[in-house]
């Protein structure tokens, strides 16, 4: 383990750059230039109107109220004044859940914090084991860690009932949690407006059929088997190509308004530019005329119907998959969560996402391929995690400075300087595997869209599920294996797998100072660096600069971005795991979690309030995948704990520790039988009451009208390429299909077919 100066400098150098973030935000958020990138927010809601509007002169930039600076950090006790269903309301309840989590770890770790300092933290100094080691290296840290135990001690056994205590601690926070957040999501699916996706299944795998088309084949299936109920369908089509026209022009509209803008700031100079790479080189042109023609051009290939002709036309462009609405949200209840058919493989239903939830791209993947593309992006994320040891490796090498003064002898005179060595050992490990873990978040996000999900909330799952893995393996094993045994590494592969966690349990207690470090950069000085929002602060006023002219634009400029689940959530993982492990071996760890949870809680509190617009609203959809995560880091802990136990001659008591795994797993079964049902399924009971209340409440809707545009493809939906296929709610005449049956229809089929129908198709509705 490192030293107190080493830790201390780290601290000092952290608490001194999150101090600095907060109090440059403090000042930048009031003053009224910077007002639509701290409370954009506000400004979609349509509630708050730029002071600038008010101010005159200097003022309308800069704040000159002498007042408000003397009250620079009020934005603190006012992120915590808004009560939680009013949070709801405003932000949504994935919002308000993933605050939640931060508060779920002061839960759990500050009465466990309490409890090891005042038991644990004793016990471990009075032993005083080190102190008569006279050939062993230590740092006052070791003697508050179970380092300071000589081997066979009796003192084991507290330790040991207190993994019991957190162990049986964590189980009630979790249990209460667990059901309090599931009341939560009930209360929420019940009370909130009504929303397409209530009424709506998505259908994927439609089978062939070579007498009808996908839409007929469609309708006829549903309205068939679900003929009291089935409303209308939408089928999906592949408009990735025209997708991608459509962002192409976008983005040369943006490149017009620049140069127009550039334009009228000097109207006695006109713009131009080379057609080349990247404008470096090529024909020069008149920029604006450039730019008018190319859009141009583009829109005759959109507005002219060829793509949209192409898309209509070609039968590989129209997918075996659709969004069927019901007519009320229990008949959409029994659809999604019922077989279909006989052949498990075909006719397979889910709830659609939310509209605004929905991965267009992915919906064109043929279902067939996923299974294929899953095994792939599998054996990719396993070779990704496994190579990026290699770098782990070498951040952790920093924090082993004895052996690389002996691979590199001549280094030891600059090394071991007490300034310089305090530097590497205490801050420039966590730095440095920060900076590693920048960009991973991005590729994980890109396997999961190749793995073909078709939701937002649901790639944002994933992606989190792929990095807390990453994390632990790389960050937290890798760290352990590669930082303290680096020299053992290929002794460490070849051994047998039961002595695995013996070595790493061994290896824990010196690696408190480095994860301590990390806390401290990741957590403490990154969450302040959030909430200075530093990089949508320099890029709106760039855009502001150069290509606002209207309101309209200048909203447009605002990126009031989301809750980055897929990267934040799985970090929040691994305190929790840190924690964990750390409480029973080296509590001095967790005061540095403990302000973690605290000034998360809060940065992110004030951010959703005021900052963050949600994508997506999936009601809480993510916290089985939370709560799965905690157990598995709770047994984690334990398994460590039984490894390092086993190494200090301390056999009797290790039994000790055996049922802890195994009640850990009892009670996550538990857990999930009782509440992860409300996750998965929507109650029938539920359905039907929400119908009857919203029948009354509204009479006289259309949910036809209603639901007409809601699964239209983004790129189509100020067009008419989709016609509504739907069902008369009235007279649902009998009609023929274009294929034979080997059941009796009402009329002969058009069509000669040796083609039955294996789905039950006793009769055909007609579409109105």
């Amino acid at each position: 383990m490192g030293s107190l100066n080493e830790i201390a400098i780290a601290a000092g150098i952290n608490i001194s750059s999150a101090l600095g973030f907060l109090l440059a935000f403090a000042i930048l958020r009031i003053q009224p230039i910077n007002d639509r990138v701290y409370f954009p927010k506000w400004y979609l809601k349509g509630t708050r109107s730029s002071p600038r509007h008010i101010g005159a002169g200097f003022s309308k930039f800069v704040n000159a109220d002498l007042s408000t600076y003397l009250r620079f950090l009020n934005w603190m006790p006012a992120a915590l004044q808004m009560p939680e269903p009013e949070l709801i309301e405003h932000a949504g309840l994935d919002a308000a859940v993933y605050v939640r989590i931060y508060l779920l770890g002061l839960k759990i770790f500050v009465p466990i914090a309490l409890l090891a300092f005042i038991v644990l933290v004793p016990v471990n100094w009075s032993s005083g084991t080190l102190e008569h080691e006279k050939d062993l290296n230590y740092d006052e840290i070791d003697k508050l860690s179970i380092s300071n135990l000589g081997k066979g001690s009796k003192r084991f056994w507290i330790h040991i009932g207190m993994a019991y205590v957190f162990t049986f601690w964590t189980f009630y926070v979790l249990f209460h949690e667990y059901k309090v957040i599931t009341t939560m999501r009930l209360r929420f699916l019940a009370n909130q407006s009504r929303r397409p996706d209530q009424f709506t299944v998505l259908v994927r795998n439609v089978p062939p059929d070579p007498d009808e088309t996908v839409s007929e084949h469609v309708e006829h299936f549903f309205a068939v088997n679900h003929r009291d109920h089935y409303l209308s369908h939408q089928i999906v089509y592949n408009a990735n190509a025209l997708a991608g026209l459509v962002e192409k022009k976008k983005g040369l509209k943006n490149w017009l308004v620049y140069y127009e803008n550039q334009h009228a700031h000097n109207p006695a100079k006109k713009p131009t530019m080379k057609t080349g790479l990247w404008g470096l080189w090529g024909r020069k042109v008149d920029a604006i005329e450039y730019y008018k023609a190319e859009i141009e051009e583009l829109c005759k290939q959109v507005l002219e119907d060829v793509e949209r002709q192409k898309v209509m036309s070609d039968p590989n462009a129209i997918m075996p998959a659709a969004f069927v609405s019901f007519k009320s949200q229990w008949g959409a209840a029994v659809c999604a969560q019922t077989q279909q058919t006989s052949n498990p493989t075909v006719w397979l239903t889910q709830w659609a996402p939310e509209p605004r939830d929905v991965y267009w791209p992915n919906l064109a993947i043929p279902f067939v391929e996923l299974s294929v593309r899953r095994l792939i992006i599998s054996v990719a994320l396993f070779f990704l995690t496994f190579f990026f040891m290699i770098p782990i490796a070498f951040v952790q090498s920093l924090a082993n400075l004895d052996e690389i003064e002996r691979l590199l002898p001549f280094l030891k005179p600059i090394i071991e300087r007490n300034s310089l060595k305090s530097v590497i050992q205490g801050f420039l490990p966590g730095i440095a595997l920060k900076i590693f873990l920048i960009l991973l978040p991005m590729f994980l996000m890109t396997m999961s869209k190749m793995e073909g999900h078709i939701s937002i909330s649901g790639l944002d799952r994933r992606t989190a599920s792929t990095y807390f893995m990453f994390l632990f393996v790389n960050v937290f094993l890798g760290s352990v294996i590669t930082g303290t045994a680096f020299q053992q590494l290929d002794s460490f592969i070849h051994q047998p797998a039961n002595k695995i966690p013996e070595t790493v349990g061994e290896s824990i207690p010196m690696k408190a100072t480095f994860f301590i470090t990390y806390v401290m950069v990741d957590g403490w000085a990154g969450i302040a660096a959030e909430v200075l929002r530093l990089k949508p602060l320099v890029m709106f006023h760039i855009k502001n600069t150069f290509l606002v002219r209207t309101e309209q634009d200048r909203q447009q400029a605002m990126d009031p971005g989301s809750l980055d689940f897929g990267t934040t959530e799985p970090r929040i993982q691994l305190y929790f795991l840190l924690g964990l492990v750390y409480a029973v071996v080296t509590p001095i760890l967790l005061p540095f979690i403990i302000v973690f949870f605290s000034l998360a809680y809060l940065v992110f509190r004030h951010q959703i309030i005021n900052v963050y617009n949600q994508q997506y609203e999936s009601g809480a959809l993510f916290w089985p995948d939370v709560q799965t995560r905690l157990i598995a880091a709770l047994i984690v802990s334990q398994i460590l704990l039984l490894g390092l136990l086993s190494t200090q001659e301390a056999e009797k008591s290790t039994v000790a520790l055996l049922p802890l795994p195994v009640l850990t797993i009892w009670f996550h079964y538990v857990c999930k039988g009782r509440f992860e049902p409300a996750y998965v399924k929507f109650p029938l009971q539920e359905a039907m009451v929400k119908d009857t209340l919203q029948r009354a409440n509204d009479p006289t809707l259309s949910l036809r009208e209603y639901l007409k545009d809601a699964y239209v493809h983004p790129v189509f939906q100020k067009d008419d390429m989709y016609e509504l296929v739907t069902m008369d709610e009235e007279k649902n005449p009998t009609v023929a299909t274009k294929r034979q049956s080997r059941m009796n229809t009402p009329v002969e089929s058009k069509f000669n077919s040796s083609v039955g129908t294996d789905e039950g198709e006793f009769s055909r509705m007609h579409p109105a």
